[in-house]
């Protein structure tokens, strides 16, 4: 699945509702609602969970993947050493990372394109996704508003 920086995943895009979403991936396997009251959806077959933000009319706006065909220009990232997975996406640009350490754990955060790349083992486990917030402070949804 393709990675799409500042949009969303393969044909999912910041700022989907739940009924657009379902029209692309059908019905979750797992459907509930986190501690801040944001719903949240599971996909076991695309090892994905995606996150509708509760304060944003519960717009798609955050999303966790773990599967093997995710790519990122081309690149594969999942169960690749992040040294390599760095050296590819610095051909295109990317080389800010602010590196947090959980346990085992090492996550690798991107600000300017809104993701982390987690890690364990120096193995990349999973890539999270976000909604990027624009100059006046706002999402900056890619998805267009139904009128």
């Amino acid at each position: 699945m393709k990675i799409n920086l500042k949009s969303g995943i393969d044909k999912l895009l910041f700022g989907m509702k739940q009924n657009d979403v379902t029209a692309v991936f059908g019905k979750p396997d797992k459907n509930y609602k986190d501690e801040d009251d944001n719903v949240i959806f599971v996909y076991n077959a695309h090892k994905m969970r995606l996150t509708f933000y509760e304060e944003e009319d519960l717009k798609l706006g955050f999303i966790v993947a773990s599967g093997s065909d995710l790519d990122l220009f081309g690149f594969k990232l999942i169960g690749r050493k992040i040294a390599d997975v760095k050296k590819d996406l610095a051909t295109k640009g990317i080389t800010k990372y602010a590196p947090e350490t959980i346990d085992t754990f090492e996550n690798y955060f991107n600000e300017d394109n809104w993701f982390i790349l987690q890690t364990e083992f120096d193995e990349v486990l999973k890539f999270e996704i976000g909604a990027i917030i624009n100059d006046k402070d706002e999402f900056d949804w890619k998805f267009p508003a139904k009128k």
